[in-house]
Protein backbone atom coordinates (compact mmCIF):
# COMPACT_ATOMS: atom_id res chain seq x y z
CA UNK A 1 0.00 0.00 0.00
CA UNK A 2 2.61 2.42 0.73
CA UNK A 3 4.22 1.90 -2.58
CA UNK A 4 1.61 3.14 -4.14
CA UNK A 5 1.33 6.89 -2.26
CA UNK A 6 1.89 9.54 -5.09
CA UNK A 7 4.93 12.17 -4.35
CA UNK A 8 2.36 14.82 -2.96
CA UNK A 9 0.94 12.12 -0.08
CA UNK A 10 4.52 11.02 1.11
CA UNK A 11 5.32 15.01 1.28
CA UNK A 12 2.03 15.46 3.09
CA UNK A 13 3.20 12.97 5.26
CA UNK A 14 6.83 14.27 5.70
CA UNK A 15 4.95 17.17 6.58
CA UNK A 16 3.30 15.61 9.46
CA UNK A 17 6.95 13.84 10.40
CA UNK A 18 6.41 10.31 9.33
CA UNK A 19 10.03 8.89 8.97
CA UNK A 20 8.70 5.76 7.17
CA UNK A 21 7.18 8.11 4.53
CA UNK A 22 10.75 9.98 4.31
CA UNK A 23 11.85 6.50 3.83
CA UNK A 24 9.73 5.76 0.94
CA UNK A 25 10.97 8.67 -0.60
CA UNK A 26 14.16 8.23 -0.02
CA UNK A 27 13.82 4.40 -1.71
CA UNK A 28 12.17 5.89 -4.93
CA UNK A 29 14.82 8.73 -5.60
CA UNK A 30 18.15 8.01 -3.87
CA UNK A 31 19.04 6.15 -7.01
CA UNK A 32 18.45 8.94 -9.54
CA UNK A 33 19.69 11.60 -7.41
CA UNK A 34 22.91 9.83 -6.13
CA UNK A 35 23.17 9.68 -10.04
CA UNK A 36 22.78 13.30 -10.71
CA UNK A 37 24.72 14.58 -7.86
CA UNK A 38 27.64 12.05 -9.01
CA UNK A 39 27.86 13.95 -12.40
CA UNK A 40 27.88 17.34 -10.67
CA UNK A 41 31.07 15.99 -7.80
CA UNK A 42 32.34 13.37 -9.57
CA UNK A 43 33.54 11.86 -6.36
CA UNK A 44 31.15 8.92 -4.76
CA UNK A 45 31.82 9.93 -1.06
CA UNK A 46 30.53 13.65 -1.98
CA UNK A 47 27.70 12.71 -3.89
CA UNK A 48 26.47 10.50 -0.58
CA UNK A 49 27.12 13.38 1.21
CA UNK A 50 24.88 15.49 -1.12
CA UNK A 51 21.90 13.08 -1.35
CA UNK A 52 22.31 12.78 2.36
CA UNK A 53 22.05 16.66 2.67
CA UNK A 54 19.49 16.66 0.51
CA UNK A 55 17.12 14.21 2.19
CA UNK A 56 17.55 15.75 5.83
CA UNK A 57 16.26 19.07 4.17
CA UNK A 58 13.22 17.53 2.52
CA UNK A 59 12.81 16.30 6.10
CA UNK A 60 13.08 19.54 8.00
CA UNK A 61 11.45 21.93 5.25
CA UNK A 62 9.05 19.83 3.74
CA UNK A 63 6.47 23.05 3.83
CA UNK A 64 8.70 24.79 1.21
CA UNK A 65 8.01 22.77 -1.61
CA UNK A 66 4.99 23.86 -3.76
CA UNK A 67 3.06 21.12 -5.65
CA UNK A 68 1.29 24.64 -7.64
CA UNK A 69 5.34 26.02 -8.23
CA UNK A 70 6.18 22.14 -10.30
CA UNK A 71 6.70 18.69 -9.90
CA UNK A 72 8.25 17.44 -6.64
CA UNK A 73 11.65 15.95 -8.81
CA UNK A 74 11.56 19.19 -10.09
CA UNK A 75 12.00 20.70 -6.75
CA UNK A 76 14.93 17.78 -5.15
CA UNK A 77 16.42 17.95 -8.54
CA UNK A 78 17.25 22.03 -7.89
CA UNK A 79 17.90 21.68 -4.30
CA UNK A 80 20.18 18.59 -5.13
CA UNK A 81 22.33 20.99 -7.53
CA UNK A 82 22.66 23.97 -4.97
CA UNK A 83 23.87 21.74 -2.49
CA UNK A 84 26.61 20.35 -4.99
CA UNK A 85 27.06 23.76 -6.10
CA UNK A 86 27.82 24.96 -2.79
CA UNK A 87 30.32 21.60 -1.96
CA UNK A 88 32.16 22.38 -4.93
CA UNK A 89 32.55 26.18 -4.29
CA UNK A 90 33.89 24.94 -0.97
CA UNK A 91 36.23 22.20 -1.83
CA UNK A 92 37.66 25.29 -4.11
CA UNK A 93 38.06 27.77 -1.24
CA UNK A 94 40.05 24.75 0.26
CA UNK A 95 41.88 23.91 -2.68
CA UNK A 96 43.69 27.03 -2.22
CA UNK A 97 41.28 29.35 -4.27
CA UNK A 98 41.64 27.35 -7.24
CA UNK A 99 37.91 28.08 -9.01
CA UNK A 100 35.37 26.04 -9.94
CA UNK A 101 35.16 25.23 -13.08
CA UNK A 102 32.34 26.99 -15.10
CA UNK A 103 30.99 23.35 -16.56
CA UNK A 104 30.69 21.93 -13.01
CA UNK A 105 28.17 24.15 -12.01
CA UNK A 106 26.76 24.61 -14.89
CA UNK A 107 26.08 20.66 -15.46
CA UNK A 108 22.45 20.80 -14.92
CA UNK A 109 20.83 24.15 -15.97
CA UNK A 110 19.14 25.56 -12.87
CA UNK A 111 15.06 25.09 -12.94
CA UNK A 112 14.68 27.74 -10.24
CA UNK A 113 12.87 31.02 -11.23
CA UNK A 114 13.22 33.20 -8.57
CA UNK A 115 16.73 34.46 -7.30
CA UNK A 116 15.24 34.67 -3.72
CA UNK A 117 15.04 31.22 -3.51
CA UNK A 118 18.11 30.52 -5.58
CA UNK A 119 19.91 32.18 -2.10
CA UNK A 120 17.78 30.88 0.29
CA UNK A 121 19.22 27.77 -0.52
CA UNK A 122 21.86 28.25 -0.62
CA UNK A 123 22.83 29.47 2.70
CA UNK A 124 20.46 26.59 4.20
CA UNK A 125 23.50 24.48 4.49
CA UNK A 126 25.42 26.90 6.48
CA UNK A 127 22.06 27.56 8.47
CA UNK A 128 21.41 23.40 8.99
CA UNK A 129 25.01 23.17 10.61
CA UNK A 130 24.73 25.30 12.81
CA UNK A 131 21.27 23.71 14.09
CA UNK A 132 23.07 20.47 14.04
CA UNK A 133 26.19 21.81 16.19
CA UNK A 134 23.08 22.62 19.00
CA UNK A 135 22.07 19.05 19.32
CA UNK A 136 23.58 17.15 22.03
CA UNK A 137 26.30 14.42 21.31
CA UNK A 138 23.96 11.47 21.73
CA UNK A 139 21.09 13.31 19.60
CA UNK A 140 24.13 14.00 16.58
CA UNK A 141 25.34 10.37 16.62
CA UNK A 142 22.04 9.25 15.56
CA UNK A 143 21.33 12.02 13.07
CA UNK A 144 23.85 12.01 11.34
CA UNK A 145 23.98 8.17 10.93
CA UNK A 146 20.58 8.08 9.89
CA UNK A 147 20.19 11.20 7.49
CA UNK A 148 23.87 11.45 6.51
CA UNK A 149 24.33 7.61 6.81
CA UNK A 150 21.56 6.58 5.19
CA UNK A 151 21.37 3.34 8.20
CA UNK A 152 17.93 3.01 9.53
CA UNK A 153 17.02 2.93 12.59
CA UNK A 154 17.50 -0.78 13.43
CA UNK A 155 21.01 -0.43 12.01
CA UNK A 156 22.07 2.74 14.61
CA UNK A 157 20.62 0.93 17.34
CA UNK A 158 22.80 -2.40 16.55
CA UNK A 159 26.11 -0.37 15.53
CA UNK A 160 26.25 1.67 18.58
CA UNK A 161 24.56 -1.06 20.95
CA UNK A 162 21.61 1.47 21.85
CA UNK A 163 17.93 -0.04 22.43
CA UNK A 164 15.80 0.86 19.37
CA UNK A 165 13.70 3.10 21.79
CA UNK A 166 16.40 5.04 23.00
CA UNK A 167 17.12 5.48 19.34
CA UNK A 168 13.63 6.55 18.20
CA UNK A 169 13.85 8.59 21.56
CA UNK A 170 16.93 11.02 20.18
CA UNK A 171 15.38 10.74 16.67
CA UNK A 172 12.67 12.07 17.61
CA UNK A 173 13.75 14.96 20.17
CA UNK A 174 16.47 16.05 17.49
CA UNK A 175 13.89 16.47 15.27
CA UNK A 176 12.02 18.62 17.72
CA UNK A 177 14.53 20.45 18.35
CA UNK A 178 15.58 20.85 15.21
CA UNK A 179 11.89 22.60 14.10
CA UNK A 180 12.01 24.88 17.20
CA UNK A 181 15.25 25.86 15.73
CA UNK A 182 13.84 27.05 12.78
CA UNK A 183 10.38 28.24 13.80
CA UNK A 184 12.18 30.66 16.08
CA UNK A 185 14.38 32.11 12.75
CA UNK A 186 11.62 32.75 11.23
CA UNK A 187 9.92 34.05 13.52
CA UNK A 188 12.44 36.65 14.14
CA UNK A 189 13.51 36.75 9.87
CA UNK A 190 9.63 37.87 9.68
CA UNK A 191 10.27 40.44 11.90
CA UNK A 192 13.47 41.80 10.25
CA UNK A 193 11.93 41.08 6.83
Amino acid sequence: MTEALDDRELMKRIGDKEPSALENLYDRYEKVIYSFAYRMVQDAMAAEEVVQELFLRVWTHSERYDESQGKLTTWMFALTRNIAVDMLRRKSVRDRGVPVEDAALHAVADESLEPAVVVEMRTEGQRMREVLAELSRDQLQVIHSIYYGGMTQQEVAARYNIPLGTVKSRVRLALKQLKRHFKAQERREGYHG
